[in-house]
């Protein structure tokens, strides 16, 4: 589905009334299955690979978003590289390093295979990790900031993070986010509106905006 001018997306030649949010490439972690959280692990070929793909979707959308004005990144490298990548794509400098964009801490989850971090922490709920609701709390936070402070920007963090943000402002439940993937948040604000009003659509790599196609329901509960 393609979602007309008239949206609180934008279009060409109109402000910015939106960000796009990006999950980094593929780790050779993301390839085993592992839960990485915080742990440091780089991106392989592949995700530096759809890391240029998603320059190119980012590229054909700006055609109708308009172009786009900058980039911020988590601090873990995976993510910071993903927007070097994608800045180099589209003759952006280089990203703002966000504090506020790190990877949920998952505690002693990390390194553990998704299956088997869900037998040990159902709803990985895991004591010694950040809380899924504090995640949501502060990612809905860091994405609110920037789109008011920085709309047009590009956004690239990691997975469980975009879903629970995502989630959190749009009051819709989230699919699993997989690596390269964008989503483009938008905000609107109506006379009789208390507070703004967040959506947020998947952008497909041809840089349309989307109907959720189905995914699945085995990967849903990964991270």
């Amino acid at each position: 589905m393609t979602v007309p001018s008239s949206t609180p997306f934008g279009s060409a030649g109109s402000a910015a009334r939106h960000i796009a949010v990006v999950r980094h490439g593929e780790t050779d972690w993301n390839l085993a299955g592992r839960i990485q959280g915080r742990t440091e692990i780089p991106l392989n070929d592949t995700g530096r690979a759809q890391a240029a793909e998603t320059a190119t979707a980012l590229a054909r959308a700006a055609g109708s978003l308009g172009p786009w004005a900058g980039l911020f990144a988590s601090p873990l490298s995976r993510a910071s590289e993903t927007a070097e990548i994608i800045g180099r794509g589209l003759a952006l400098p280089g990203p703002r390093i966000d504090e506020e964009l790190w990877e949920r801490d998952f505690g002693a989850a990390e390194g553990v295979c998704v299956p088997e971090a869900h037998e040990r922490w159902p709803g990985l709920e895991i004591p010694d990790a950040e809380s899924i609701d504090a995640l949501a709390a502060r990612t809905a936070g860091a994405f609110s900031r920037i789109l008011a402070e920085a709309p047009g920007s590009i956004v690239v963090a990691h997975g469980a993070m975009i879903r629970a943000g995502l989630g959190r402002l749009t009051s819709t439940p989230m699919p699993r986010i997989t690596n390269g993937e964008v989503w483009i948040l938008s905000r609107s604000q109506g006379p009789n509106d208390s507070v703004p009003q967040h959506a947020a659509i998947r952008l497909d790599a041809l840089g349309v905006l989307s109907a959720e196609e189905p995914r699945d329901p085995n990967m849903e509960t990964a991270v």
